[in-house]
C-alpha cells in the first residue's frame, strides 16, 4: 500500500467509526464527537483524494469537511 492508500484508509476508517457509533446510539449526530470525527475523517480523506487527483471525491470530501466545520461552530455557538 502507498502513503496515499494509508491516508485514505485512515480517513475513511474515522468516518465509518463515527457512523457506526451514531447508528449504535453511542454518540449523537449533533454532538461534538460526531462532528469532530466527521471533520477529521473527511479532511484526511480529502487529502488522499487530492493526492490521487480525483476531483469528484475532492469536492465531496471538501464539502463534508466544511459542513462538519459549520456544525462544530454551531455546536459551540449554541453552548453560549
Amino acid at each position: 500500500m502507498t502513503a496515499t492508500d494509508w491516508i485514505g484508509f485512515i480517513g475513511v476508517a474515522i468516518l465509518l467509526i463515527a457512523f457506526f457509533l451514531n447508528v449504535s446510539n453511542v454518540i449523537k449526530s449533533d454532538g461534538f464527537l460526531y462532528l469532530f470525527l466527521n471533520f477529521i475523517g473527511a479532511g484526511i480523506s480529502c487529502t488522499a483524494s487530492i493526492m490521487l487527483k480525483y476531483i469528484p471525491f475532492v469536492i465531496m470530501e471538501a464539502s463534508w469537511t466544511i459542513v462538519s466545520a459549520v456544525g462544530i461552530v454551531r455546536y459551540f455557538s449554541n453552548k453560549k
